[in-house]
């Protein structure tokens, strides 16, 4: 390839900007050419600069990967090529199926993202545009579950893009392994440093490399409640809630497990006693 691809990365976290950052150095093919960290500098920056494609991240405040490309739509941008980036593990049972546009789940894996680019050269040399156009709103589709009218058309009627689903299982690879842990089985979570650990209902405990907050987005709000900055609860295991001595509260779990709640979370978890 004579010309270096140019590269836009989209992030909101700066850990994870960074960590795509260093990885895409590794790729002489590509040129990074500015990095976002929201929806609205995405828009600018591929509208300024014209990038040949584009890692985009799915799950961002304010304006979201898919209203990056609704907006970019709407203001006439010729799409470059787009590469998902999205800590939903549900998403990336679907990259494999997706040839010039793909998926890279997080936290960003060298082989994974070598594959991924792989894919990028492959299709870019081909010059195959048609292909990768229809193929991009094949992605949209499958990382909504919908089908591709009913994303147009939700996007002409200005509707938000994304339903309301969540997983029915959290896949954890361990040791070369991967298990899925049913969601319904999970009692709570807590954050151990760098690491989540999954408690579930026969008593196992299964460690996640994943944040907090990247995790409680892929659960049904419905179901799980955030306690603590380090901490999620299944709604369905909560026994009784306790004002301590100190003044401090914690749940009482089912399976006689004490969790702590903390001010900032307090009302939160009150609103599961009042429903």
């Amino acid at each position: 390839m004579k010309n270096l691809l140019k590269v836009v990365v989209v992030d909101d976290e700066p850990l994870a900007r960074k960590g795509m950052l260093m990885r895409l150095a590794a790729f002489a093919e590509l040129q990074v050419v500015a990095e976002c960290n929201n929806g609205l500098s995405a828009v600018e920056a591929i509208r300024d600069l014209a990038p040949d494609v584009v890692f985009l991240d799915v799950e961002m405040p304010e304006l979201d990967g898919f209203g990056v490309l609704k907006m970019l739509q709407q203001q006439n941008v010729e799409l470059p090529y787009i590469i998902f980036v999205t800590a939903f593990d549900q998403y990336a049972l679907n990259a494999f199926e997706v040839s010039a546009v793909d998926y890279v789940l997080k936290p960003v894996e060298g082989e994974r993202l070598a594959a991924a680019v792989e894919k990028l050269l492959k299709v870019v040399e081909a010059k195959d545009d048609h292909k990768h156009k229809g193929q991009l709103a094949q992605a949209v589709a499958k990382l909504t579950g919908e089908d591709a009218t009913e994303i147009l058309q939700r996007l002409d009627q200005e509707e938000p893009v994304m339903n309301d689903r969540f997983p029915e299982a959290i896949s954890i690879k361990d040791s070369g392994e991967i298990t899925r842990v049913p969601v319904l089985n999970i009692d709570w979570v807590d954050a151990a440093g760098d690491y989540m650990c999954i408690h579930t209902k026969d008593g196992q405990t299964h460690i996640l490399r994943r944040t907090m907050k990247e995790l409680e987005q892929e659960l049904d709000p419905r179901q799980f409640v955030r306690v603590h900055r380090s901490a999620i609860v299944n709604v369905n295991t909560i026994a009784k809630l306790q004002m301590l001595a100190n003044g401090e509260h914690q749940l009482m779990l089912t399976n006689g497990q004490a969790v702590k709640v903390s001010r900032s979370y307090k009302d939160r978890v009150k609103t599961v006693f009042s429903a």
